[in-house]
Formats: C-alpha cells, structure tokens, sequence
C-alpha cells in the first residue's frame, strides 16, 4: 500500500497534467447532440452522444460547452448555412479540445463547426423520408392533382400573426386584374416544435370540409432560416402528399427544398410569390376564357356570314324553283286528272256491270217471290172460302140475324123481336112469341 495516497484533487490534476500532455491538439468529432442549453451568461452547454448504428442503445457519451465569445458566433454561422436551429437531435461535425477539469471532470470545448456536415446529414435524412413516401406510393399523389381552374377559395395555413401571411392577403385583394379571392386562415406554428403537430390540425379541420376550397396554401414570413427543421418530418410529408386539394408551399427560403416542398403539387419562394401563382394562374383560366369567347365570336360570325350568303342564294333561287315547282305541280295535276279519268271509267263499267248482274239476280229473285206469294195467296183463299158463311150454309148451316147482326144467344132475345134465318138457299122471316 502506498504510503503516501492521492487526495481526489491530486487524482484529478494529475488526469488534467496527463491529458493536457497527451492530447495538446484539438480534433474534429462527429456525434449526434443530444441536449443543447444556453444560459443567461450567454455560454452553452452541451451532451453529445453516439449511439449503435443500428439501434438506439448509447455507446458513448460527453459533456461538451460553447463558451460566449465563440456561440454567439457559432450558433448563427450554424443557421444560416444550413437552415436548421442548432438543437438536440441534429447530428454536427465540431472542433474540440479535450478539457478535464478538477471539479467538473471530463468535457468537450466546442471550438469550431463545419455546417456541411450537418447539411449532409439532414440531407440524407430528407433522401430516406422521400425514398419511403416513394416506396408507400405517395410520394407525388399530390403533385398529380389538377389544379382547379377558378382557384378563388384559398385555405391558408399560417401563423396569425406573420408578416407573410399578411403580405399574402394583400397582394391577392389588390391584384392588378381585379379578381376576387376568398382566403381563410386556418392558425399553426410556424416554427419550433410543434410545426407538424399544429399544421397537420390545420390540414384535418380543412379536410373535413373541403369541398369548401379549391386550394391549400402554406406559408411562413418573417421567420429565422433555421426554423425550417419541423418541415422536414415524415409524417407532415405523408399527410400532405395524400391531401385531396393541391398544396402550394411558400415557407419564405431560397435554400434546398424541404421535404414538404418536394411533395406539395408547387413549391415558391416566399409568400408574395405564392399569391402571384395564383394570381397568375387565374389571369390564365380568364385568358382561356377570353380567347374561348373571341373563338365562339368569330365561329358565330363567321357562321352567320355563311348562312347569309346561302340565304341570299335561296331567296335569288325562289322565283326559279317556284316556276320549277308549279310547273311540276301542273304536270302532276294533269297525271292525277288523267288518272281519276281513266279510274273513273273503269269503276263506271265495274259497277254497270255489277248492276247487271244485281238485275239479273233481282228478276230471279222476283219472279220466285212472286210464285211463292201467289201460292201462298191461293192456300189462304181455300182457308177463307172454306170458312165463309155461304159455304158453312151448303153445309146444312143456318144463320139468324137481328137487325142485320148474327144472333148467338137466345137469352139476348124478347117477345116481338124480328129475325131473319138464313138457309143455303133463300131466307124467313119470324117473330119471337115468348119471352123468356
């Protein structure tokens, strides 16, 4: 055992003595932040971390700090070249020095940073959302839409209180041309952490209703470059590229697109130019229009000459086609009278000779009429012959008359009554005597 032991301080400063004389350089580190906090001194405070390269699991792990006079500078060189906030989950490439210290222990010095590292880092991470969006099959569903003619009913999609957003109104209601639009603002952050959360809200309210709108426009104005992180999620870009409407994005940067640039069916600049397409493509449906109206002017003009001029030799063709016609007519007049002369000859001698032969028919038909009534005359003459009186007398029959009228009962008769009695042959008067 040694007779003489180290205080913790001694430990200490003898690592800080062995670092300082084993590692004098700095070195370029590449590793992923995984907490970046600032103070009030203007200093940063870091964590960086490695973790397995196919997994999560850590595998290293390192304080590190930005002392003010270098992260006052660091920190916006870092944004405006790449566009993105410098903040836990990015991965950087940075110069350090290795420090140890006697009460803080081991960590990184952050001396200096190279921005296309990261670029290419966040490059790569946009290549694998796209390459998966392409892979599911919706990568350009949204670019594939068609955009409607009258795009006047504008769903917008921006923070309330942006500049571009304003900027956006006002160059639509005061463009040169006169047309009216109807935008309406559907709120979202446009910035920090809760980019995707809000505008994918602003994306499901306008969905819900969105035969209402012919388009969706985002836009961002005003705002850092290096804000633009939360544009380049997965699932913003999912949402987006399987919208229904088509999607203008105008998020107010001139650098690589973003992810929800590449799959909106038209990317601008800023949001001016955003209003300007529309604008434009407006002025364009109404030049269709214009030149569809010139179109079917000059085709009815042009339609109506024609029909003037063919009319004109219609009406110089009526005198003639008149005499052509009446000349015809006469003709047809003349067949028609020869005809009904001709018929009617024919149906005379047709209908003679049918009244010939009804004649014919007719004294046949008399002459048997006549025979069957004469015999039938005949037969009533021997019924009528045979009950007549005379005949009835011949037969022994007598008939006694009062006052020239058949007497058929004796009890109608008194005493004093005169009668005749006819016989066959001659007649006798008589009295009647009693009277019963």
């Amino acid at each position: 055992m040694d007779a003489h032991p180290l205080s913790l301080y001694e430990l200490n400063a003898l690592v800080k003595r062995s670092i300082t004389s084993c590692m004098p350089d700095t070195y370029w580190l590449q590793a992923e932040l995984s907490d970046v906090r600032s103070n009030y001194s203007g200093h940063c405070y870091l964590e960086f971390v490695q973790k397995e390269p196919r997994g999560n699991n850590l595998i290293a792990k390192a304080r590190g700090t930005i002392w003010n006079n270098v992260y006052r500078l660091l920190k916006p060189y870092f944004e405006e070249e790449t566009g993105q906030a410098f903040v836990a989950g990015i991965k950087v490439l940075v110069e350090v020095s290795v420090e140890f210290h006697e009460l803080y222990g081991y960590s990184l010095t952050v001396l200096n940073i190279d921005p296309t590292y990261t670029l290419g880092d966040m490059a790569r991470r946009r290549r694998e959302i796209l390459k998966q969006l392409d892979e599911e099959g919706v990568l350009t569903l949204n670019k594939e839409l068609e955009l409607p003619l009258l795009t006047q009913r504008i769903a917008v999609i921006s923070s309330a209180t942006a500049a571009g957003y304003g900027d956006f109104c006002n160059q639509l209601e005061h463009n040169p041309y006169g047309f009216v639009f109807y935008p309406r603002l559907f709120p979202a952050v446009m910035q920090g952490d809760r980019v995707e959360e809000t505008i994918i809200a602003a994306l499901d309210t306008i969905n819900a209703r969105r035969d209402d709108w012919d388009v969706v426009v985002i836009i961002r104005g005003g705002g850092a470059t290096s804000d633009l992180s939360g544009f380049d999620t997965y699932d913003l870009a999912a949402n987006c590229a399987q919208f229904p409407l088509p999607v203008i994005t105008g998020i107010g940067h001139e650098r690589d697109d973003t992810v929800l640039d590449s799959v909106s069916h038209t990317r601008v600049k800023t949001p001016t130019a955003a209003a300007e397409f529309l604008i434009n493509h407006l002025r364009s449906t109404a030049e269709t229009l214009e030149d569809y109206a010139s179109s079917i002017l000059y085709a009815v003009t042009t339609q109506m000459e024609r029909e003037k001029t063919r009319l004109t030799r219609l009406v110089e063709r009526i005198p003639m086609q008149t005499r052509m016609r009446l000349r015809e007519e006469r003709y047809r007049q003349e067949r028609v009278i020869r005809q009904m002369e001709v018929n009617l000859q024919s149906r005379l001698m047709r209908e003679s000779h049918r009244l010939e032969l009804v004649e014919k028919q007719l004294g046949s038909l008399l002459q048997k009429k006549l025979t069957e009534e004469n015999h039938r005359l005949r037969f009533l003459e021997q019924q009528i012959k045979a009950a007549s009186p005379e005949h009835l007398l011949k037969r022994g029959y007598s008939i006694t008359l009062k006052e020239g009228k058949a007497v058929t009962d004796a009890s109608c008769l008194k005493g004093g009554d005169k009668l005749v009695t006819r016989f066959a042959k001659g007649e006798v008067e008589s009295i009647v005597i009693t009277d019963k």
